[in-house]
Formats: structure tokens, sequence, C-alpha cells
């Protein structure tokens, strides 16, 4: 089989937390696989085998270079006889809140002479339902002079990647696929089973991009649930965790989600936003529920900065306080810090005039915008402290060192334990 593979060209174009993995598992499977990444610095790193990716080590990049089946490349139109393309890249919100798909239009656009006979073009950035089919389709075929579903296939398969998860990975989480036409479904589900992953068929690719919002929307609406129950705890003194867990007894009909200090990452606080634009542009329709649960978890990241402005001002020190934020990134054990609240809560903290010490082990020693970030702290430094926020309970942070100091720290993850802790 892997001297069948080594025939055929495979490009993945973007090399982040979804395509980098990607391209290494089908340098794996045999394949010969360019990594396409316009990011100069990426680019620099993957030559220089060094990783930017949580879940990839700089030995696995190094042995794909050494096999010489992987290759970077800069641009889509260096590429030539591609059978398969897989397309990761971004797709964000423009700063009119509406979904930014000049990333994904870039990458099947000058594909003339790129695409081998019969290739797959398989899209797995997340996207609102119609992209593939109604967007992407006509602009594929008009570049690379092919019709779809006979001389190029073309296909949707929402990534399901999530960093730092040690148990479901992209060989244990089960891959959505999906084919404008029923012979471009099984091009692309035989593409990723030559890869060892298991796949369940959808029947087409509008309903596979509607399940991917479904996957985020789902966890976004639950979130804003316990984050706003959280908030009316806290005021009423009511352990909200502990009702969680009790409710979490019941054997159906519940399923526990956890509070915290507001939504972050690549997929939760923008993909639904992707919903909810198409569903007002297509049908007129305004999802209330999606719409609320943004506005709860929006601001989160203000009601805990408050909290800890409240604490200050009711000891009387709000004028004097250095306030240690522990963990900036987004979630526990990843440097990923898109979107994360952290950044919200160090802003109106410091709109109070109060000072901010950024401890994060994981994210390691940096400077990010303006706020400078430190992997360790020295006992002298923490001394001057006068209250913690739990942020991101990484595994590695110094959990005994922040058990042993005499201040107020509020605990936004349930991690810490002690006298002086405040849960919110």
């Amino acid at each position: 089989m892997t001297s069948t593979l080594r025939t055929k060209r495979v490009a993945v174009v973007g090399q982040g937390y979804v395509g980098l993995p990607l391209a290494l598992s089908a340098v794996s499977a045999g394949y010969v696989v360019f990594g396409v990444e316009r990011a100069t610095e990426r680019l620099r790193s993957l030559e220089a085998a060094r990783s930017y990716v949580d879940d990839v080590s700089n030995a696995e990049i190094e042995s794909a270079l050494q096999s010489g089946q992987y290759q970077v490349l800069s641009d889509v139109s260096d590429l030539r006889g591609i059978d398969v393309m897989v397309i990761t890249v971004p797709t964000p919100l423009g700063a009119d809140g509406k979904p930014d798909l000049r990333f994904v239009l870039s990458s099947v656009t000058g594909l003339d002479g790129v695409l081998s006979p019969n290739a797959v073009v398989i899209l797995e950035s997340t996207t609102f339902p119609g992209t593939t089919q109604d967007i992407v389709g006509p602009i594929l075929e008009q570049s690379a002079g092919r019709r779809i579903g006979s001389s190029v296939h073309l296909g949707f398969s929402p990534e399901r990647i999530d960093p730092g998860n040690r148990v479901f990975n992209m060989a244990t989480t089960p891959k959505l696929v999906s084919g404008v036409t029923p012979e471009c479904l099984n091009k692309v589900r035989a593409f990723y089973q030559s890869l060892g992953i298991n796949t369940v068929d959808v029947a087409g690719t509008r309903e596979a991009e509607f399940a991917k919002l479904l996957e985020n929307t789902f966890r976004l609406v639950n979130i804003a649930l316990v984050n706003e129950l959280a908030e009316y705890g806290h005021k009423r003194g009511i352990d909200t965790r502990e009702a969680i867990r009790a409710a979490s007894t019941k054997p159906f009909g519940f399923m526990p989600f956890q509070p915290g200090p507001g939504i972050g990452g690549h997929c939760i606080p923008i993909d639904p936003n992707y919903l909810s634009w198409e569903a007002e542009a297509s049908v007129g329709m305004q999802l209330d529920i999606v719409n609320t649960a943004v506005r709860v978890n929006g601001k989160r990241p203000d009601y805990i900065a408050h909290a800890v402005v409240d604490r200050l001002a009711a000891d009387g020190v709000q004028n004097s306080a250095l306030v240690v934020v522990i963990g900036l990134a987004y979630k526990s054990n990843v440097v990923d810090i898109r979107e994360s609240p952290a950044l919200r809560v160090i802003e109106v903290l410091r709109a109070y005039g109060i000072d901010v010490l950024v401890y994060d082990p994981v994210v390691g020693d940096s400077t990010i915008g303006d706020v400078h970030v430190r992997s360790s702290l020295t006992a002298e430094e923490l001394d001057r402290c006068t209250l913690g926020v739990l942020l991101t309970d990484h595994d590695d942070n110094d959990y005994a060192a922040f058990a042993d100091l005499d201040i107020p720290i509020i605990d936004t993850r349930n991690r810490l334990t002690g006298r002086s802790i405040v849960a919110v």
C-alpha cells in the first residue's frame, strides 16, 4: 500500500493546528505531502523543524522533512500534479462581523495546472452551509478548468481537532465526510480512510457544514448557561459547581459543563456567528438563543475583572494593588491565546489603574502586544502581590506556590483549595 501511495501527491493548504497534524499523518501513511503556509514566520519554523502547534513535536517535523515526503511551500500556484488538496485555512470574522472567506477563496483560485486528472479537493475550514457547493465549487471549476463530479471531486470534511486533548485526536475521533456528488463522497471517504481515520458519511456538504456549526454552537450555548448561573450563584452565595456535581449524578437528561472566565480559542467565539449571519442572510431568521449565548459569554470576562476590583475595593487596597493573573492561554495545557478571555480581564483591570503580573508556564516568557508574560515568578514577586486570579488551569502551574500565599485568590476554574479561595 505504501509504495502505491508514494506516487500520490497531497497538498495541505494551511499548516496550523489542523493542517500540520493532517500533513504529517499523510506522510506517515505514505503520501508525498506539500504543506502550503503563507505566514513567513511559520514557514521558516517548519523549514527549521520547529513546531508551533501543541500537539506536534519538533522531532515529528524533522522526521517528515528527512523522509523526503514532506516539503513546505508558500503559495498554491507553486504546486503541480496534486492528487488531493485539503484546505485548512482560517475562516475569521471580518471587521463588520461577517464571515471572511478570503483565505478559502484564494486557496482555490489559480489552480490551472496544479491539479492532476480526477483530483480531490476537500474543504476542512469551518464555514456556513452552502459554502462548499455554491461558492467554492464554481470558483474551483473556473480556476481549474474542470467539471465537479467528473474531472475534479469536491467535498467538505470539518476538522474536529481539540488542541491539548490527550484522549481524542485525529486517529480516535470519527471524521464527517461529504461530497458534492456521490462519487465526490467516495473519493473524500477513501482519502481519510487511507490515513487510518474512521469516517461517517453525511448526506450532503450543507449538512456537514451545518453539523460542524451545530457542534460548536451546542458548546457555546451550554457554556453560556453555566456562566450565567455561576454569576447568579456567586451573588447568592451558592456553590454553583457543587450544584453541577449534584446534577451530574442523574444518569440521563443532563450533561455537565463547567463555568470559567469566558470563551476563547479558534472555534467557539467565532463559528456560531457564521451560523447566525447565514440564518439572517438566507432566510431572514434571528437565532435568538445563539445570539444571547454570544452576548452572555462575551460579558463574562468583565464580570470576573469586576469581581477582582470589588474585592480590592472592599479590602481598601485597590489603588496600590498588584494582581497576579494565573494563565493567559484560552484553555489548559495549550500555548494558544486566540480570543482568550484573560486578555479582556487584563484590559479591564488596567483600565482601573491596577498593576498586573501575568504568569503562564505554557505560553512561556514572551511579550504579546503590551502584555509581558512570565513562565515563573520568584517568591519576592509573589510576596508583593495583593490578589490572584486563576484564569487558566494548566497542569504545569505552580499551584503549591499560590496555595502558600496569604492573599485572596479568585478561582474561575475550580482548581485551588484553601481558606483564601473565592470561586466565581
